[in-house]
């Protein structure tokens, strides 16, 4: 039996012929690998090679065609293949690749992220029952990881952490720290997204251990730190936060690989976390300090990006104290600002100050002005400005008094704190003090 020419396949492929590669390769996965492996065993391991390069192939060549039918029937005859001859560590490479392709598709004109998504998921729990039966437990385990991950990227947090926790059990049996990272990684983004911030902290905290015992990569590094960076926000110390996305961004800088679209993958978690820096900038009120990190080397070639633009756009309206501006910013970049749901859940906090702000800045010539002209100026209900006035009165952001039957606000001057009867305490309670001391010596003389 002749063995098609697998040149031959690779010169259409190159030409961009891809029916005829198509072709080709598949007549290379028809040879039943059982005929030769009897007869000779270098043969048969040149056709398992031969095999592996064919499905590689097959998989681009779908891909580029977006055929995600064809895609899907390869991954089930890759399946049939495999079983057996196929050496464990070739078979795990082989699907890990056909499932990005598919996990990718989303890319395509004619699908969308979810079905990408939901046909994955399908497909990854068909080839970790594949791997059970095939008795092969690294595969399976690696399997049920990327199936978790999808599950948090489909926003089925509860189904996420079914899978990760017996995953851990597992892994801590087993010491493999490297797995166990990850996983822990997983879960501690999912309770995050679940708002379980306590047991989030936890998993981060078991997470960043592992990684202590281990060579931890820097994309890896990169993801404790961001989870670290944004639990830290999540409690307002947003000082602790820009150190922690800092070092995430750096992270991400460090780790290039061959692949675009890795690299590409990695500039937009770069840009991710710059879009917290700059966040944390603005919530601590260093706006100054915003051009400068800007202007350093690694953010260069992310300047120009919408996402960038929008969070100097808003920048500029904390510094402004201009609520307008700020509202407009949320308008032109509503993609880039509420999208992010890290972002997003700091923006109201950030609206509430700047409103403050505003206020502040609006009422701070006048010892009296009218509610209805502070309206006009800010293009804001009477109601939600008389409530906001009412609420700062009470925290005493500032001294006055709404005076509702005339329709203003009465602004009086902060009033000095007399320290003397601070002092005045401290004397008493020092002399008192003194007095118990001596009382206790003369209790002893006598």
């Amino acid at each position: 039996m002749t063995i098609p020419s697998i040149q031959d396949a690779d010169k259409a492929f190159t030409a961009k012929d891809y029916q005829t590669a198509e072709s080709i390769y598949l007549d290379i996965l028809n040879i039943d690998i059982n005929n030769y492996n009897n007869e000779n065993r270098s043969k048969s391991e040149k056709i398992i090679e031969l095999q592996e390069k064919s499905i590689i192939n097959l998989s681009k060549i779908y891909n580029i065609n977006e055929d995600e039918s064809k895609l899907i029937e390869l991954i089930n005859k890759s399946k049939i293949i495999m079983s057996g001859s196929f050496a464990k560590s070739k078979t795990s490479k082989i699907i890990k690749i056909l499932l990005d392709v598919l996990e990718n598709s989303f890319n395509w004109k004619n699908n969308s992220l979810t079905n990408s998504l939901n046909n994955s998921i399908k497909i990854t729990n068909e080839c970790i029952q594949w791997s059970i039966d095939q008795k092969r437990t690294f595969l399976q385990q690696s399997l049920k990881i990327r199936l978790s991950l999808l599950y948090y990227k489909n926003k089925n947090y509860m189904e996420s952490l079914k899978i990760i926790n017996p995953l851990i059990k597992e892994f801590k049996k087993l010491d493999d720290k490297t797995s166990l990272v990850d996983v822990q990684l997983l879960e501690c983004k999912n309770y995050f997204q679940l708002k379980n911030f306590i047991k989030s902290r936890a998993s981060l905290t078991s997470a960043r251990t592992s990684a202590n015992s281990i060579y931890c990569p820097s994309s890896i590094q990169a993801e404790l730190d961001l989870m670290s960076g944004i639990l830290n926000a999540q409690d307002k110390d947003f000082k602790t936060a820009y150190s922690y996305f800092y070092e995430a961004f750096e992270n991400y800088q460090l780790h290039e690989t061959k692949n675009d679209l890795n690299n590409e993958i990695e500039d937009n978690k770069s840009i991710k976390v710059l879009k917290y820096m700059i966040l944390c900038k603005i919530m601590i009120e260093r706006i100054d300090e915003i051009n400068p990190l800007l202007k350093q080397k690694s953010c260069q070639k992310f300047i120009n990006k919408s996402d960038i633009e929008a969070m100097k756009s808003v920048s500029n309206s904390y510094k402004n104290r201009s609520l307008k501006d700020l509202e407009n910013s949320l308008k032109i970049y509503s993609k880039e600002l509420t999208l992010d749901p890290i972002i997003r859940s700091h923006l109201s906090d950030l609206y509430d100050s700047l409103f403050q702000k505003n206020l502040l800045k609006l009422i701070e010539p006048y010892s009296c002005i009218e509610i209805n002209h502070i309206c006009s100026m800010i293009g804001l209900p009477k109601d939600v400005i008389e409530s906001k006035l009412s609420n700062m009165i009470l925290d005493k952001i500032i001294f006055g008094v709404l005076d509702q039957g005339n329709g203003c606000l009465i602004i009086y001057d902060e009033p000095i704190k007399d320290e003397s009867y601070d002092y005045s305490l401290e004397i008493i309670k020092q002399m008192s003090n003194a007095v118990d001391l001596l009382y206790e010596k003369a209790s002893t003389l006598s």
